[in-house]
């Protein structure tokens, strides 16, 4: 499998629910999963969308500028760098984002 295939698809398709609906992410996480967010560690698929949830903004729209990914692991993982802008509603300037994502062969 080609890893930039499977990371550009991961990234259109993370970002697409994201944007639209964060609560809708938990199955793009395991029980074994954590988000390390401004320091802060997160254990477990339900607790990293309790996480994204809870954030001060509810609409947003990523556009994403780069995806970097290099295959990992023995099982055919891939890790993927994802950069780019985040747009928030009623804000006139994007902020910045960048997103590492380790994803497992399963």
């Amino acid at each position: 499998m080609d890893p930039d295939a499977v990371a550009k698809a991961f990234v259109e398709h993370y970002y697409s629910r994201f944007d639209a609906n964060r609560s809708n992410l938990g199955n793009l996480y395991q029980d074994s999963s954590m988000l390390t967010f401004e320091g802060q560690k997160v254990a477990g698929a339900q607790n990293i969308v309790a996480k994204l949830t809870s954030l001060p903004f509810q609409q947003c729209q990523h556009a994403v500028t780069t995806v970097d990914c290099q295959p990992s692991g023995a099982a055919g993982g891939v890790l993927v760098f994802v950069s780019g802008n985040l747009q928030l509603a009623g804000e006139q300037h994007a902020l910045k984002f960048s997103q590492c994502c380790a994803q497992a062969n399963e």
